[in-house]
């Protein structure tokens, strides 16, 4: 195995594709809406989110194998990891995994500053913020992700959905647009719902080191209702997208693509919501989420070629 397919595997680079959706959507809604749109500015703005991203999947995976969140689901029968094993298994040392975390942030802090200079302070303010939600995530002395209490989804529905859409249009257009907010929407709460899914997986061993997530102060079954409720958000937030116009009315009939994940979701009763069918429905949450956004795109490109 070559280097970058290790560092593809110890960053779990499979969500990345998350938020690529989410940098193409706010990139073309300058295109469609304003007509704006510049190719380099657009490069670096993907390259800078992707690395962001990569870095708060990268320091989540140090700091909860710090904490012993991760070697306790890596060694438990009653869970299944979802961290990326580099550390748990010895692949990367410590050491080298921190200094691999802290490069990809330089990345994504130099495409920062080059954006700032190139757009305004637009880019300052959101990647502060979604800077500061990726860093002290697990980190300490924040930690918000052990808090619960809904602070981790909503950090996912901002840095994987609003943030990410208004800071490329920003980028593009030097303004924000009030449509960004429904425009973020599906793709957001989709995110929420695949990471609030992979808790899980590993909900017993949470508890066991102080990792109160939803699913540990909640229960499964109140939890796995809550899940329910996301993705039924989800699917009402792209209806929205077609009422007020984001996407063309017709657009609502991207709504089949989660029937197969409604039908997990029913079949998922009493004995079957066990480790193997959540662990299954975390990988139909993903790929659900990436199916719905690669339509929400086509759907914009659709509508710019029927305005020009």
């Amino acid at each position: 195995m070559n280097k970058w397919q290790e560092f593809r595997q110890a960053s779990r680079m499979h969500f990345v594709p998350l938020m690529a959706i989410c940098i193409i959507q706010g990139t073309l809604a300058a295109w469609v809406w304003n007509g704006k749109f510049n190719v380099w500015i657009a490069l670096i703005t993907m390259i800078g989110a992707c690395a962001a991203h990569i870095f708060s999947m990268m320091i989540n995976d140090l700091w909860d194998y710090r904490s012993g969140a991760d070697k306790a689901a890596f060694e438990s029968d009653e869970a299944i990891s979802t961290d990326s094993g580099y550390l748990t298994s010895g692949k990367w040392s410590e050491r080298s995994y921190e200094i691999v975390s802290w490069c990809v942030l330089a990345v994504a802090l130099i495409c920062a500053v080059i954006l700032y200079m190139l757009s305004g302070w637009g880019v300052l303010l959101l990647g502060g913020l979604g800077c500061f939600m990726a860093l002290f995530y697990v980190v300490p002395p924040v930690r918000y992700g052990y808090v619960g209490k809904g602070m981790s989804e909503m950090a996912h529905l901002l840095s994987f959905g609003i943030f990410p859409v208004m800071g490329s249009y920003y980028v593009q257009t030097g303004y924000f647009d009030p449509r960004l907010w429904i425009l973020s929407l599906p793709m957001g709460i989709l995110t929420t719902l695949t990471f609030f899914n992979h808790h899980f997986l590993h909900w017993k061993t949470d508890k066991q080191v102080g990792k109160r997530t939803l699913v540990v102060r909640w229960g499964v079954t109140k939890s796995f209702y809550f899940s329910i409720v996301l993705l039924s958000l989800a699917l009402l937030s792209i209806i929205m997208c077609a009422i007020f116009g984001v996407i063309p009315i017709y657009g609502i009939l991207v709504l089949i693509v989660a029937w197969p994940l409604c039908r997990m979701y029913s079949e998922m009763k009493g004995e079957k919501r066990n480790l193997q069918n959540h662990q299954r429905l975390l990988w139909l949450s993903l790929r659900t989420s990436l199916q719905f956004g690669g339509l929400l795109i086509l759907l914009q490109l659709i509508t710019r070629w029927f305005n020009t």
